[in-house]
């Protein structure tokens, strides 16, 4: 099992997984729930990594491919999101992207996002830092405030060309014409079937190719530059801190665990125990715009 997260997490291959999947803990006691045992612990800190998934932006509600949103009109979520749709279907897949788009562009942080963000720009004064590394990609971090973030799934709020590879910045709304009220994610709702040359389309000169959303589909590899540096803040963060994450999409279900092998202090922050909780030192349960924070407020050393 080591041997295949290895390989996962070499390979960069973004996969989602329902199995428990369990190694040796990394101590014989449970993850305690011990706030100022922690805040100790934080409040030493200089490179904290913060590890956020879905569950963070669902308290803005922004809907995760989970529980009742699994489906988007008749079909799951999971199987829009694949490269194999996007060639066989462009229009659909668009649609529901597109419903997506508009539904973040929509959204505000909350605050679990203000906390962080407020927290790196308070430690950033005292010589600390804080990165956040996650897998939502609706730019509500961004929003927030937070400066260093690394989008491991990458972006709604940019598209990346299939001929050119142009990657560029784009929160139109709608992103072009003929998708302006398209989306809508009711069972009943037919595909609207927009011809291939009426979806947005690249601006650089002399391509027009198709655009595609800038995220990482199932069963693509992450960009390796993202996952470069997303090692190197593994190897030097002091403390680690998992937030709103189901811990089954690979390789970022990796990231705490392989942390935490280090000897590192690591924190769940999650309305539930997942796969991975036995491996960290840390478990708050409940909603992470409740939890974060008060883990993340100013220590009482601090010195302002």
């Amino acid at each position: 099992m080591l041997l295949h997260n290895r390989a996962v997490f070499a390979l960069g291959l973004r996969m989602c997984s329902a199995r428990v999947r369990r190694g040796p803990l990394m101590d014989t006691r449970r993850p305690n729930s011990d706030m100022s045992e922690f805040r100790e612990i934080f409040s030493k800190a200089k490179h904290i990594a913060i590890i956020t998934g879905a569950g963070v932006s669902a308290e803005s509600g922004v809907p995760t491919f989970r529980g009742d949103n699994e489906k988007w009109r008749k079909w799951q979520s999971q199987d829009l999101a694949t490269p194999e749709a996007f060639s066989r279907t462009p229009s659909r897949v668009w649609e529901f992207y597109h419903y997506r788009r508009e539904m973040a562009l929509n959204k505000k942080p909350n605050a679990a996002h203000l906390a962080i963000a407020e927290c790196e720009a308070r430690l950033r004064k005292q010589g600390r830092t804080v990165v956040v590394i996650t897998q939502c990609i609706d730019d509500l971090h961004r929003k927030a405030g937070s400066k260093h973030v690394l989008k491991i799934h990458g972006s709604l709020m940019e598209t990346r060309c299939v001929s050119c590879g142009h990657v560029t910045v784009n929160k139109r709304s709608p992103i072009c014409a003929a998708l302006k009220d398209k989306g809508a994610p009711g069972p009943d709702v037919a595909d609207a079937q927009i011809p291939v040359d009426k979806l947005p389309r690249c601006g650089e000169s002399d391509c027009h190719g198709l655009l595609r959303p800038n995220v990482v589909f199932f069963g693509e590899t992450l960009d390796s530059h993202i996952l470069t540096k997303v090692e190197k803040e593994m190897e030097t963060c002091d403390l680690c801190l998992v937030v709103g994450t189901s811990s089954i999409v690979y390789p970022a279900a990796m990231f705490g665990p392989q942390i935490a092998s280090r000897g590192v202090p690591v924190a769940e922050f999650n309305k539930n125990t997942t796969p991975k909780t036995e491996y960290f030192t840390h478990h708050f349960q409940g909603p992470c715009g409740t939890t974060l924070p008060l883990a993340l407020a100013r220590h009482e050393s601090e010195v302002i």
